[in-house]
Parts: C-alpha cells; sequence; structure tokens
C-alpha cells in the first residue's frame, strides 16, 4: 500500500488544514489517479463544508424564530415546538390586527359622522345669525299660541318643561387586553 501526503491548504471556511493521508490500496491504482483521489477529497470536503454552513443557518433561523415567539423567550424547544408555536402566534396576531382594523373602520366611520355633524350645526349657526339679522325682535316668534318662541326651540309647540332630547349614542369600543 503506498501513501501520498496532500500538501497543507485552506478549507472554505478561511483555515489551514491538513487533509489526512489518502491510501490507496495497489490493486485499485490504475482505477484512480492520486490527482483524482486529491481532486475527490477537495470535492467531499467542499460539499461538507457547504452542507454545515447550511445547517447552521437553519439553526441560527430557528432561534431567531424561536425569539420572535414570545412564549418561547429563552425556552429551550425542539423545532417542532417552535414552529408549533410560531403558527399559533402569527394567528393570534392576524385575529388581533384583524380586530384593530375593524376598529380604525368603525372609528373612522364615527369620525366622518361627527364631521358632518359639525358642518350641519356650523351651517345651522350661519342660517340663526342670518335670521336674526332681519329680525326686528331678537330671534322671538310668536307660535300658535300666542306664546313667544325662540328661534333655537326649531318652531315646536311643546312647553319648556317638555322631556329633554337625549343625548347621541356613541359607540362602545372593544378593549382587548394587550
Amino acid at each position: 500500500m503506498s501513501e501520498i501526503k496532500h500538501p497543507a491548504g485552506v478549507n472554505v471556511y478561511g483555515q489551514e488544514f491538513n487533509p489526512p493521508s489518502v491510501r490507496l490500496h495497489i490493486g485499485s491504482i490504475d482505477q484512480l489517479s492520486p490527482a483524482s483521489n486529491l481532486s475527490d477529497y477537495y470535492k467531499r470536503a467542499h460539499h461538507n463544508a457547504l452542507e454545515r454552513k447550511r445547517r447552521d443557518h437553519i439553526k441560527d433561523s430557528f432561534h431567531g424564530l424561536r425569539d420572535s415567539v414570545p412564549a418561547l423567550q429563552g425556552e429551550k424547544a425542539s423545532r417542532a415546538q417552535i414552529l408549533d408555536k410560531a403558527t399559533e402566534y402569527i394567528q393570534y396576531m392576524r385575529r388581533k390586527n384583524h380586530t384593530h382594523q375593524q376598529d380604525i373602520d368603525d372609528l373612522k366611520k364615527q369620525n366622518a359622522l361627527l364631521e358632518q355633524q359639525v358642518r350641519a350645526l356650523e351651517k345651522a349657526k350661519g342660517n340663526t345669525q342670518l335670521q336674526t339679522n332681519y329680525s326686528s325682535d331678537s330671534s322671538l316668534y310668536t307660535n300658535r299660541k300666542g306664546s313667544a318662541v325662540s328661534a333655537f326651540d326649531g318652531g315646536s309647540d311643546s312647553s319648556s318643561e317638555s322631556e329633554p332630547d337625549e343625548p347621541p349614542t356613541r359607540k362602545k369600543l372593544r378593549a382587548e387586553p394587550s
């Protein structure tokens, strides 16, 4: 049996290494030349380094995912547990985002309604100011019964002891624990 020593080299991580001796059996020397064995060795070493790098990347990605899920932060967990908890957390966050989006849409509608009411009140205020400018009796009018009525009463025949107007209802927002 003859031995071929390979020269020292640098692996894919930039570290110096001395590959082990390649032992060739006398019977197989016709099939593989020393250069072919050396080439196969380096191909295999390169493949192993790439595979190690791939596994390290997957491992780091699982650690990052584990640290992103509040229920698993700082915990030891298997890859299956990490995936299960991450799936649960994503579904929870989707539901929470959907609820928040509904709240935002409801608030936008409520805001639009309030803005519409403000415009109507400003318009009514402008109309009453015009009426007071043209009326000589300081916005007091007489109703069908002959009593004085303010222009702000809306011209109703009801007495001042009538039931107070109900305030507009406001939507209660869902409060979700954070």
